[in-house]
């Protein structure tokens, strides 16, 4: 599948690249018909870095105390607190803290008690690596709103075209780059019908071809 694989770039800087991969793919939801590869953004710091440098421009105008960081972006996360503290914006100079969170196994957000202190009364921004349906995004909001802190907005690299009543959402990719990108509920997937065999399966730290 990977000789299918391909490049989308973000629109204000090419330097920030995923790869994507069209198959039958299946994550802990769904079944999707790409595989959407975040792997470099994760890892490698001069992208995760460049991609910080966007964020920051998208956010440079919301006050931001702590980053809670989704699906390993933590690298990511700490670029752009530094991103934060050196701009021209509201959080200049401002020291923010960057924090990854547990989940339950029905997707509620727990933070142990040494990290409620970065979230109780905090301005806390949510930083994912997919958000196609603003699912995952709401329920990281509903964990902060239950941590007595005040989400801010959404940033995350590839997105889908959802909104989140009074908070911005920012993504560098949009699904609207990738159009022929699909999700299907397990049990009405159309590549299961058609008994296309699935190619990988897809969680957070990347794909297992089986």
């Amino acid at each position: 599948m990977e000789t299918n694989a391909y490049e989308l770039f973000a629109k204000r800087n090419r330097k920030v690249s995923i790869r994507v991969m069209p198959g039958h793919f299946v994550t802990q939801h769904s079944h999707v018909n790409y595989c959407v590869d975040l792997t470099r953004v994760k890892t490698e710091a001069p992208l995760a870095r460049a991609a910080a440098k966007l964020f920051a421009e998208s956010f440079s105008g919301v006050a931001v105390d702590t980053i809670i960081t989704l699906e390993r972006m933590k690298m990511v996360g700490a670029f752009l607190a530094e991103e934060f503290a050196h701009s021209s914006g509201i959080n200049m100079k401002q020291e923010i803290a960057v924090i990854s969170p547990e989940f339950t196994a029905d997707e509620k957000l727990i933070l142990r008690d040494n990290l409620v202190p970065y979230v109780k009364n905090r301005h806390v921004l949510i930083l994912a690596a997919t958000a196609t349906t603003g699912i995952t995004a709401m329920g990281a909001i509903r964990g902060i709103r239950y941590y007595d802190g005040d989400p801010v907005g959404v940033a995350t690299v590839f997105g889908g075209k959802f909104e989140i009543p009074g908070l911005p959402v920012k993504q560098l990719v949009g699904i609207e780059d990738l159009p022929a990108y699909s999700s299907y509920k397990p049990g009405e997937c159309p590549l299961c019908k058609e008994g296309i065999k699935i190619d990988a399966l897809i969680n957070s730290y990347g794909y297992s071809r089986i």
